[in-house]
């Protein structure tokens, strides 16, 4: 299972997101707002999924900020931090 797909399914996990497939979440939808609908209070739970399930923390909102916006760029994110 590769990076966006453990993301994708930990979200729908930890954050009992009830009536959603990881085939449903896109890559590049947006996660917050209009896309995935997620709100500041899911943004904690998710910074604490990334830890538990990678090893790989966010520090700040001008680290998360950019991070959190798609699976796409969270993945990218988790790359990064994890070959530092």
């Amino acid at each position: 299972m590769d990076i966006k797909e453990k993301l994708k399914q930990g979200l729908i996990e930890e954050l009992n997101l009830e009536d959603v497939t990881p085939d449903e979440i896109g890559d590049d939808d947006p996660l917050f707002g209009d896309g995935l609908g997620l709100d500041s209070l899911d943004a904690v739970e998710l910074v604490v999924v990334i830890q538990k399930h990678f090893g790989v923390e966010i520090k700040d909102m001008e680290e998360g900020r950019p991070a959190l916006q798609s699976i796409s760029t969270l993945a990218a994110f988790i790359k990064e931090k994890q070959q530092e």
